[in-house]
């Protein structure tokens, strides 16, 4: 059965437990959603990597690979995305593999790897949702 990406991508965002509402959001205020629940948990699990607090680091970097995994990978759509979903998905994997040896190693310096290579997205994304759109209909 298929699934559209924005739906996956909203049931993921429910999924992992951020205490947000998505019901009437457009899939890109869903993708903004899952960006800054996965930014809030790598930071998350950088305070409490800092305060030596372990079981909450590994429950911060689980939640933010599930981010990654779920949300914004699950939600790529590579048939029309193409070379840029490809990019994106190859990001989101590396993403998950520092997370994981960030976990391993205690390590925060993965972790604001991580932080330094999802911000420009994120933040890419909130720029696009800023841009004035031509209405239906209208000449771009």
């Amino acid at each position: 059965m298929y699934t559209p990406p924005s739906l996956r991508a909203a049931n993921a965002y429910k999924n992992v437990g951020v205490q947000s509402s998505v019901d009437g959001a457009t899939p890109h205020q869903l993708v903004v959603l899952l960006f800054e629940g996965l930014q809030q948990a790598v930071q998350a699990a950088s305070g409490a990597l800092q305060r030596g607090d372990v079981a909450v680091k590994c429950a911060q970097i689980m939640r933010a690979v599930r981010f990654l995994e779920e949300g914004l990978k699950g939600g790529l759509d590579v048939e029309r995305g193409g070379e840029l979903a490809e990019r994106l998905r190859s990001l989101y994997d590396y993403c998950i593999e520092r997370l994981t040896l960030a976990n391993l190693r205690n390590d925060g310096a993965l972790l604001a790897e991580v932080a330094d290579l999802i911000a420009p997205v994120a933040e890419g994304w909130k720029a696009i949702g800023r841009q004035p759109h031509p209405a239906v209909g209208q000449p771009a």
